[in-house]
């Protein structure tokens, strides 16, 4: 079996205000179905070893977690060598119910962008309020970076993480570096 690929082979650029890192390869899968149905939530929560998060937010520890899409869905982490089982799991505790999960782990990519700067850096790119006392915690955003679609949360006060589609994962690693790019400093947010 081949090994798997990142779609940037976990490029990073320290240069600049922030640390830019495409992460390895991650198992995601798509959950979509009545996020009230009791049947639906315990294999969810089962599948993501997190609870299901509020709206807006995401529930994560270590590599696997959760995270709030839409009213009817949810991304599934986990890591990349158990994402088939996992989903094998949840379509067997699905079979009955009115449900959809699909591994969209390929089609995705994922960065990191790690530094004091970061909010100043993800607030250039993106239309969500940077500001701590708006984004906060476990927030999750699902947004644009730049012109692409992309989801993004804070696992700390110094990193952001970032989902986009594989496709277009040149251009946000490219405009993430822009945005970070040595002696671009706003200083917005008091950062360091």
């Amino acid at each position: 079996m081949s090994e798997p690929m990142t779609a940037l082979n976990g490029v990073s650029d320290t240069t600049g205000i922030a640390t830019v890192t495409e992460l390895g390869p991650r198992g995601m899968i798509t959950l979509r179905g009545d996020m009230s149905a009791k049947p639906i939530v315990k294999a969810a929560v089962a599948a993501g070893g997190v609870t299901l998060p509020e709206r807006g937010h995401c529930a994560t520890e270590g590599s696997g977690g959760m995270a709030w899409m839409s009213p009817d869905e949810v991304l599934i982490l986990c890591d990349y060598d158990t994402v088939l089982d996992r989903l094998a799991d949840l379509q067997g505790k699905l079979a009955k119910h009115h449900a959809l999960a699909v591994n969209v782990s390929d089609a995705r990519a994922m960065f990191q962008v790690t530094g004091p700067h970061v909010r100043e850096v993800m607030a250039k790119l993106s239309p969500v309020d940077m500001h701590p006392d708006q984004f906060t915690g476990t927030m999750f955003r699902r947004t644009r970076i730049a012109q692409v679609p992309a989801a993004f949360w804070m696992p700390d006060e110094q990193t952001v993480q970032i989902i986009c589609f594989r496709s277009v994962a040149q251009y946000v690693f490219d405009v993430l570096n822009m945005a970070a790019q040595a002696g671009s400093e706003v200083g917005y947010f008091g950062e360091a």
